[in-house]
């Protein structure tokens, strides 16, 4: 099962950096015309890592509801970027898609993180 409270936080984290690397955009060039895709799925990412390694409730999970926190967020960070006039709205559907898949891909890694974690606390326990 989802835990609301941590995907609702991790979903707050991504939507906070997506607005601020696009609000950085027109003022660092070189962020917005070379990075902004590379950037973009790596805070989608991280986002689905932050929940999944907070939640640790099994890879499905982790995934799932990475899959959302990094889309959502995406979602909201295109659309921003769009209203700016930065995007066109043809990437509003790729764009998303791509981050909803490295958002599932954080959300792995995260779990495989929290299990690390556990691993760690197990031995230390000794």
């Amino acid at each position: 099962m989802i835990d609301l409270r941590i995907l609702i936080r991790a979903f707050v984290v991504g939507t906070v950096v997506w607005v601020a690397l696009v609000a950085l955009g027109p003022f660092v060039p070189w962020l917005g015309f070379r990075m902004f895709e590379f950037a973009g799925m790596m805070i989608s990412a991280t986002s689905g890592y932050l929940y999944a390694m907070h939640a640790g409730r099994g890879y499905f999970n982790g995934a799932t509801a990475g899959a959302i926190t990094g889309g959502a967020s995406a979602l909201i960070g295109i659309s921003v970027s769009v209203l700016m006039g930065e995007l066109v709205n043809r990437f509003i559907p790729f764009g998303t898609a791509v981050c909803v898949l490295t958002g599932a891909v954080g959300g792995l890694f995260g779990q495989m993180a929290a299990k690390w974690r556990t691993f760690e606390n197990r031995n230390r326990n000794r």
